[in-house]
């Protein structure tokens, strides 16, 4: 249990750090809890979503060598934007090319700071 909510704190300071290096993404109101609530979102859209998504572009991810999940992580931080905003919580993606941006600070800081974190 306290893995996963180790985890869910790293994504969502990944979170803040696309908020705050991509012009196209913004929070309103209580930013820690959309910042929380984006990050439970978006671990859900992840478990759920990218899986199908990565077996549908399969052939195009393996054309690319790879490349075309870049685009895949982009559609997930939009569509999880999508879902956070109709659920009333304040993050707001403005389109593809912040969500792309953004989806590439995100992987990059999750995986900097899952470094730290230490496997059992």
């Amino acid at each position: 249990m306290g893995k996963l909510l180790v985890r869910w704190f790293i994504a969502a300071l990944a979170l803040v750090a696309a908020a705050w290096l991509v012009p196209g993404i913004r929070v309103e109101g209580n930013a820690w809890v959309a910042y929380a609530g984006m990050a439970l979102i978006l671990g859900l859209v992840n478990a759920v979503v990218r899986p199908l998504l990565k077996i549908l572009t399969c052939p195009l991810i393996l054309l690319t060598l790879g490349l075309f999940l870049l685009v895949v992580n982009a559609l997930m931080l939009l569509l999880a934007a999508k879902i956070a905003s109709a659920m009333g919580v304040g993050f707001h993606v403005d389109g593809f090319l912040p969500a792309f941006l953004g989806s590439l600070i995100v992987s990059i800081v999750t995986w900097v700071l899952s470094v730290f974190v230490k496997e059992e």
